[in-house]
């Protein structure tokens, strides 16, 4: 496709003044403005016939088809053609997953050797989902400046975003390497725990309680226990998907945040020989896998934590914990990921949760709302900033009111920031293992 550009354009439109001008002044100069446009009229052949022609330019788009939701990726387009410019313009639309509005402007350059155009776009996927790369359009000015080449080329594919594997891969290989046995948290799995594992030489460091007196003395050297973790716990990670946790949070949505930090969870447990399940809800059940025990089933817990929509209804607490209950035949570690406002929509979500503490262990993570927080701490200035302030502060009271009594029943309530999401949970996890309360 080739068109005018803005300023072969305004040296047509300059030849009507021109030609008035030369009427009033010189009518028998009349000719110099037809020639003046005939000029300009040949001027954009010329430019149209020299320099690279579309029809000859090929594109190349390389991206991968399948990221984790906030995990940054790259989109490589190169062009190539002969004659091509040292700069082009480009547009691409795209779903808006992947860039707000669905579209992306900039610029390719070529490159030092060859005749390719090439431009890196860095992505990141704000939503699960199929996000579609529709079209790229390429265009550049002529020689003359005076006609733009446009290329449109129909890519049409998808990639398909699912939960970030991201914390699996790097928080979860970290604390099993093999060669960090020495490090905090592997020591902690075979150094702390109410299950008896074997009999060590006494190290500086060491809890003094752990000290055998009977075993030091016939060995005559100070020998202390050892203890790791229970193991063969069931643990249900329970993910709220209703309309609190579809708002986003650090531009990505609550849901998205605790899917990753379920996967996360459901590594370690994995490695520590546990029995994981999945369950979510929101207006109703809508998901609860069996209880998997081996690493070789977290594939089963990635599809099913995939399948988690974004919903834009309330959760209805009473009906999923009361389902969950009847589905658990032994005393379980509940980790619930969840968001609540105030304490009147909660009251429903506390009174189903008391009946569930009877039974079963229960962990409520929820991410610190940093927003309203800084609302509250900001200084006011003008009357409307003192409003703010003010609904902040009674925002917070009501969180915290919700938290106390979710305490009092019991539970256990950690506020997380969103980008620690994941390993705090994994802490609050061990923790609760090693206190051995299962």
């Amino acid at each position: 496709m080739i068109y005018p550009t803005r300023r072969a354009i305004y040296l047509l439109l300059a030849g009507a003044p021109m030609a008035l001008a030369l009427g009033l002044i010189r009518p028998e100069l009349w000719l110099v403005a037809p020639g003046w446009i005939g000029m300009i009229v040949a001027c954009l052949i010329l430019d149209t016939i020299a320099g690279a022609n579309p029809r000859h330019l090929s594109l190349d788009a390389r991206f991968p088809h399948q990221v984790g939701v906030g995990d940054p990726f790259d989109l490589s387009l190169t062009a190539n053609g002969r004659g091509v410019p040292p700069r082009a313009e480009l547009a691409l639309a795209l779903d808006e997953r992947l860039a707000e509005g669905g579209r992306l402007a900039g610029d390719m350059r070529r490159t030092g050797a060859g005749e390719a155009l090439v431009r890196t776009l860095p992505l990141t996927a704000s939503r699960r989902g199929q996000a579609r790369v529709e079209a790229l359009w390429i265009r550049w000015a002529g020689p003359l400046g005076l006609v733009w080449k446009q290329r449109k080329f129909a890519i049409d594919s998808a990639i398909s975003v699912v939960p970030s594997l991201r914390a699996v891969t790097d928080e979860g290989s970290r604390l099993f390497q093999r060669n960090s046995w020495f490090g905090l948290r592997q020591q902690r799995f075979r150094g702390e725990g109410t299950e008896y594992e074997a009999l060590a030489e006494y190290q500086p460091g060491m809890d003094r309680r752990a000290i055998d007196w009977n075993a030091s003395a016939r060995h005559v050297r100070l020998l202390a226990k050892e203890y790791r973790v229970e193991r063969d716990n069931r643990v249900v990670l329970a993910i709220d998907g209703g309309r609190t946790m579809a708002e986003p949070v650090g531009g990505m949505p609550r849901v998205d945040r605790a899917v990753s930090a379920a996967l996360l969870l459901a590594y370690v447990g994995l490695k520590l020989n546990d029995r994981i399940s999945l369950f979510s809800f929101a207006a109703k059940p809508q998901t609860l896998t069996p209880a998997y025990m081996h690493t070789q089933d977290f594939p089963a817990l990635q599809r099913a934590a995939s399948l988690i929509d974004y919903a834009h209804v309330e959760s209805n607490f009473t009906l999923a914990l009361t389902t969950l209950s009847a589905q658990l035949n032994r005393r379980s570690l509940i980790i619930l990921f969840t968001e609540f406002t105030d304490a009147t929509s909660a009251d429903l979500m506390i009174r189903a949760a008391g009946r569930l503490i009877q039974k079963h262990r229960l962990l409520f993570v929820v991410i610190r709302d940093e927003e309203i927080e800084s609302e509250e701490r900001r200084r006011p200035e003008t009357g409307a900033d003192v409003t703010r302030s003010n609904v902040a502060a009674a925002m917070l009271r009501d969180r915290q009111l919700v938290i106390a009594r979710l305490q009092r029943l019991g539970a256990d309530v950690i506020e997380v920031p969103a980008d620690a999401m994941g390993a705090s949970a994994v802490e609050a996890y061990l923790g609760i293992k090693r206190q051995g309360s299962l």
